[in-house]
């Protein structure tokens, strides 16, 4: 745009397209001020403005939200008889509606002679962004045509609302329902929660592409119904003729990565690279992020190295995977590297660095990078960032600075950061912060045994039974019971879950006498199991 630029002020004759095709460049480019700048430099040259011209200039008002400048477009629109184009007045009611001007993009609605049935879901679609629904509604029934696109508007409108009552009734109603209209209720069940009717929703589609199993699959990952999606990636594999897209694996990769199914994992990232979708951006940050979840530093590191472009995901998913693997060292040699790429760090990166700084006892190091948030990068600490802080002064033993670090924050402090107080004080033998903290936690989590069960412990390392006695019965007292112990591991393909004293499996009989065995075979080599953490937690 800078030598598009240069060229046309040299330009002797400047007419109305030349004018137009600056315009279109400008906003192509997101340069949406630039836009609205030359229009004034138009008018000034005297060069008339034509029904191309106003649409692009009205819809760079409306994307920063010059109200006012777009009024004085709308000034010169009436003054060059452009009110009675549709297109025109179309953009207009658009740009008033992006400012929440109802009223004038109503007035401007009420005052076109030839109102399409663009112009129609350009209204209702402004009530809808305005959580109108009785009005969009109102205009609808009234609308003399209504196209596919009208009747996806409305029935988006009432899933945005989260009223799928009203739009499974309306999308019963509609005529000539293409694929579009499908997967829009498909997705609306999936974000709404309604799991079942997304289920059944979808095998009732005549006809299912690519956005199909996407919205079945994310709506799985969107509550958390985490081996249905691997299921139904598997099922999209075999029973369909489309290709999953960017958008499906990385729904799949985060799944695999709150699941620790590491070979899914690896299998997924095979079948990525078969089909040309490793360089990409989105599927790439996916995998550094399924790898190093899983345990498997090594190769995370590989993806990121291969990828030809990274965004601030890329770094983040890296240094935080690094800090998180014991890797400080790494993690802030990477952090330099990312400033020089020249990409600046935010307060995800900071949270992965003031990890890294905790995991490695850095105690120095962390308080001059948190320090350093807000001189160098105007970061304001979150929570989040002080819960690192305290978690670092805790681990590395500075209790008091930890506490006093606590009474000065901000914010009040949630139960994350006086957990990581009080698991320091279980390091360290401080029974009198750990009854701090403990009386702290019960206001926040009066419902959490864990927390009990914490200092419990501390009190059997010091030998005060007594004390262990009575957080017994106060632990008995909530009516709520530590939730047990739970591990995840692969087998054929598929993720399966096993409780600590789980009866419920329908092999459990094989699986115990398995354990067995291996406890056998284990001692027969001489090892003898340190007991006496385990039991602590019951």
């Amino acid at each position: 745009m800078t030598y598009a630029r240069k060229v046309f002020d040299q330009m002797p004759d400047r007419n109305t397209a030349l004018w137009n095709a600056m315009f279109r460049g400008y906003s192509q480019n997101e340069c949406y001020w630039e836009v609205i700048v030359l229009f004034i430099q138009m008018n000034r040259a005297g060069a008339l403005p034509n029904c191309f011209t106003f649409p692009i200039v009205l819809r760079s008002c409306g994307k920063v939200n010059a109200t006012k400048e777009g009024e004085a477009v709308h000034c010169s629109v009436i003054k060059g008889g452009h009110k009675s184009n549709p297109f025109v007045a179309t953009t207009l009611i658009d740009m008033y509606s992006a400012s929440g001007c109802l009223g004038a993009a109503y007035k401007v609605f009420g005052e076109m002679l030839d109102r399409n049935v663009v112009a129609w879901t350009s209204m209702i679609n402004a009530y809808i962004s305005s959580h109108d629904m009785v009005s969009a509604r109102r205009l609808f029934d009234l609308a003399p045509e209504r196209d596919i696109i009208l009747w996806n508007t409305m029935i988006s409108g009432y899933i945005e609302s989260g009223d799928m009552v009203a739009s499974r009734l309306l999308f019963d109603k509609m005529p000539n329902r293409d694929i579009m209209s499908w997967n829009t209720m498909l997705c609306g069940y999936a974000t709404n929660g309604d799991v079942e009717s997304c289920e059944k929703l979808f095998k009732e589609m005549p006809e299912r592409n690519v956005f199909s199993w996407n919205g079945l699959i994310g709506g799985y990952a969107r509550n958390g119904c985490l081996s249905e999606v691997l299921e139904s990636f598997k099922q999209m594999l075999i029973e369909a003729n489309v290709l999953p897209n960017d958008a499906t694996l990385v729904t799949v990769l985060s799944a695999c990565s709150r699941l620790g199914a590491f070979d899914m994992g690896k299998w997924v990232h095979v079948y990525a690279d078969s089909i040309g979708l490793t360089r990409n951006l989105f599927v790439g940050n996916a995998l550094i992020d399924m790898y190093a979840k899983c345990g498997n530093i090594e190769n995370a590191i590989d993806v990121f190295n291969t990828l030809d472009r990274k965004d601030i995901i890329t770094w983040n998913t890296i240094i935080n995977g690094l800090g998180i693997h014991g890797h400080a060292a790494d993690a802030l040699r990477l952090f330099d590297q990312m400033k020089n790429a020249g990409e600046k760090p935010d307060g995800v990166t900071f949270v992965g660095i003031l990890a890294a700084c905790a995991h490695m006892g850095l105690v120095k190091d962390g308080l001059s990078y948190f320090q350093s948030m807000m001189d160098c990068y105007s970061i304001v600490p979150q929570i989040e960032h002080y819960g690192c802080m305290v978690d670092l002064l805790g681990r590395a033993g500075l209790l008091d600075k930890a506490i006093d670090f606590v009474r000065k924050m901000p914010m009040k402090p949630d139960s994350v950061i006086w957990a990581a107080l009080l698991g320091a004080c279980r390091i360290y033998k401080n029974v009198e912060l750990a009854e701090l903290c403990l009386q702290q936690l019960i206001e926040l989590e009066p419902n959490n045994p864990a927390n009990f069960v914490v200092l419990s412990n501390i009190y059997k390392d010091l030998g005060r039974w007594r004390d262990v006695a009575r957080l017994k019965v106060a632990i008995r007292d909530t009516g709520f019971r530590k939730l047990p112990g739970c591990s995840v591991i692969e087998v054929n393909d598929s993720v399966v879950e096993f409780y600590s004293l789980d009866e419920r499996h329908p092999e459990t009989e094989d699986i115990y006498r398995t354990l067995r065995g291996l406890t056998i075979l284990l001692r027969s080599y001489g090892y003898v199991p340190n007991l006496a953490e385990i039991g602590r937690g019951t």
